[in-house]
Formats: structure tokens, sequence, C-alpha cells
């Protein structure tokens, strides 16, 4: 065989590149596979009990009752028989099995300023409660606190209900698999590696194992997207955090009201909200860390008239999210988690039959009009995938329409995965 590349000059584009490949290894290593929550529900630190997550779902079905029943609702919505057949009776059994995917005990904006004394009691009351409703297996899949954030007025408030919360929380047992941290209103990298060093001290006085404490950035500040010196901190923050941070979360109306948009024109979907997401979709890709967008404060309350308008806003709201490749948001009411799994359901249920069709012509190497590239089986997967993970779709019909199980679709979605168990 002719070449003219020597053994040596092979090595000397490896030592050339070494660096590279730690770089794309460590800081950019892929999804993990794991499930993300579709939504994080916000309830002020204060009023958490190990109940909660049931009667908010109890008080979702009794509004859709009241407008008619979920079939109803979903034609209001817009969705086609065919489509409102499968994803109605989904929906209800979401309702009553697990109403809430993730909840954040909100102590900052949705806890407010009660006193030192009264949120060290709340702080220490919501952590015992949360321990209670895990030894009931009432917990939701995820859970956490927001705390007041890093700013210096609230700096040393924000860390003593940090602290109370998660001390007590442990000393009560095992930390809660789906414990996540919400770091509020960061405007710069040293606000995380800051809360990187308060979580590793937690970790070492309570025993804890190292990098288990995780946390969410909430982008809520124009400093994030464009620092004084010009340069992105919100891409650089990723990685300065240890591999703690989990997600990122976009605070609709924290931002809005930084950039002088009027309180009317505040929206996820103003050209402001979109720039802004997009700078953080090109910062997360590739580094493992999510993205949530975030909610809308039209509550789907009073007049039925008013009730039916908030409900088509939130659904138009989350669909538009996850076309736009956001899978998670907030939710702030009962009322609004019909409107995230309709609206969700119907996305995956929607795009399932061309996308395991694709998938199996891929897998299967058949000859058919569209020529998927790894890249895009890759995507597909993914979407299936999440689909299956939010309830949306089920695993036999995974199996029947692709021939793969669940764990082989993960794989095929995240091919980084297989190389780990293989190594």
């Amino acid at each position: 065989m002719a070449a003219s590349l020597t053994s040596g000059d092979v090595a000397r584009v490896d030592a050339h590149l070494a660096a590279t490949d730690r770089l794309l290894e460590t800081a950019y290593p892929g999804d993990d596979g794991s499930r993300q929550p579709i939504h994080t529900v916000y309830v002020p630190g204060h009023r958490y009990e190990p109940a909660l997550a049931a009667r908010w779902g109890a008080d979702a079905a009794a509004a859709v009752a009241e407008a008619g029943g979920t079939i109803e609702l979903c034609a209001k919505l817009g969705l086609r028989d065919e489509l409102i057949a499968q994803v109605a009776p989904l929906v209800d059994a979401k309702l009553a099995s697990e109403p809430i995917e993730d909840l954040r005990i909100d102590f900052e904006d949705g806890y407010g300023d009660q006193g030192d004394v009264a949120e060290d009691a709340a702080a220490e009351a919501a952590a015992e409660n949360v321990a209670a409703a895990y030894r009931a297996d009432r917990g939701t899949p995820f859970i956490g606190i927001r705390f007041k954030c890093f700013e210096e007025a609230t700096r040393h408030r924000g860390l003593a209900t940090l602290d109370r919360f998660v001390t007590t929380l442990a000393q009560a047992g095992p930390l809660p698999d789906g414990l996540i941290l919400t770091l509020p209103k960061v405007t710069t990298v040293d606000q995380v590696t800051a809360m990187v060093d308060v979580c590793e001290k937690l970790e070492g006085a309570l025993g804890l194992d190292a990098g288990g404490l995780r946390f969410e950035v909430q982008m809520e500040t124009p400093q994030l997207i464009l620092a004084a010196d010009g340069t992105v901190p919100i891409a650089q923050l990723l990685h300065r955090a240890d591999g703690r941070i989990t997600s990122l979360h976009y605070g609709t109306y924290d931002y809005s009201a930084a950039l002088q948009i009027a309180a009317e024109y505040q929206s996820m979907e103003h050209p402001a909200a979109d720039y802004a997401k997009q700078v953080m979709q090109v910062a997360v890709a590739e580094t493992g860390v999510r993205l949530s967008d975030g909610s809308t404060n039209v509550i789907p309350v009073g007049d039925p008239d008013d009730v039916l308008a908030a409900w088509r806003l939130h659904a138009r709201l989350v669909r538009r999210s996850l076309e736009r490749g956001f899978y998670q948001g907030w939710d702030l009411h009962a009322a609004q988690l019909p409107t995230r799994f309709i609206a969700s359901y119907a996305f995956y249920r929607q795009g399932l039959p061309a996308a395991t069709r694709r998938l199996d012509n891929y897998l299967h190497h058949a000859d058919a009009g569209i020529m998927d590239e790894p890249a895009t089986a890759r995507a597909l997967a993914r979407f299936v995938l999440r689909g299956v993970q939010c309830g949306a779709v089920t695993e036999s019909e995974i199996q029947d329409a692709v021939g793969i199980t669940t764990r082989e679709l993960t794989h095929l979605a995240h091919p980084k995965l297989s190389r780990e168990e293989n190594t």
C-alpha cells in the first residue's frame, strides 16, 4: 500500500491535538442520557408539604373537569380527533400519578422577606417535609430549593437558607437522587465559582459524596449574555463549575425588566428573550448542561373565557419552546399542568410516526426517500427517548415500531454511553 505519512507524522498530529482531545472529553462530554423533567413547578417555601404534588394533580384535574374534561380541552386547544384519542388518556393518567416532575421550593421571589427567624424555621421545615415525602414514597422525581441570590444585599440570607435546608435534609437520611439547588439572578462567573466552593464545604461538613451537590443557574441578567469586557460569561461559567451545573434556566421577567421592556410586552417570545435563549443554547451545546425556558404569568383562573385564553396561551408557548429545543419550562399554578402535558404529549405524539419510521429505516438499512446521517439518527432517537421519559410514548410502542428496547434507544441517542460502558 502506498502511503506518505509516517508513524512519526501521525504521532506528531496526536501530540499537537492532545490538548484539544482533553478539552472535548472534559468540557464537551455530551448529554448523559438521563431523564430531564419537562417542567419545574415553583411553590413558596413555607407552603410545601408532602401532599402538595398530589393536591396539585387533583386541582388540575378538577379545573379540567370544570371545563368539560380533557377531551374537550384538547379539542378547544386545536388538537385533531386522532391525536386527542392518544393524548387525553395519557394526560389524565399523568395528572393522577405524576402531576409534578420537578418541584422547586422557593425562598426567593416566591417567598420574599419574612425575617430571618421565620425563614430559618421555614427552611428547616421544608427539608423535614421533603424527607418525610420521600420516606412515604410521595416525592417528585426531582426536587430542590431556590434560595436568595449571591448579590451583597441577600447573600448571607441565601447562604443561611441553603445551609439550613441541606444540613437538615442530610441529617434526616440520604439526599434524594433528584436534588437540585437553584442559584438565581447570577451576574458574574465569580458567583458560580463561589457556589462551587459552598457545595464543597457542605459536602465536607456533612460527609456527602464529593460532587454530589449540583445546581442550576438562572439566567436573569443581561450581564451573563454580554459582560463589561465584551465576553460571554454564560459560556465561561459552564466550564468553571467542576461539572456541578445541571441546567440553565431563563428568567422571563427579571431579564425583560433589566432590558427596560415595558411590562405589557414582557414575554417568553419577545425577540430579546429569543436572542438570550439562543446564546444559552449555543453555550450549552455538547456540554451536558440542559436548558429550561421560563414562565408565563398569565394564570388560568377566573372567568371561563379568561381561563381558556390563558390555557391557549400556555399551550402555545410550551409548544413554541419545544420546537426551539427547550424541553423544559416553569409552571406556577396547578391549572397550568393540563396544558403543559397536553402540549408536550401532542408534540411527541405528532412527531412519533415519522421519527420511528426513519429510525427503523436507518437501523435496518431500508431504501427510503430520506437518507439520514448518524447525527440525524441521534436527533431522532433523542426525540423519541424524551417522549418515553415524560410519559408521552410507551416502551412497547418503540419495541413494536423500531424493534429496539429503551436501553438500545438510549444508546442510539447517546452513543458515548456505549463507548463508556465498553471501556
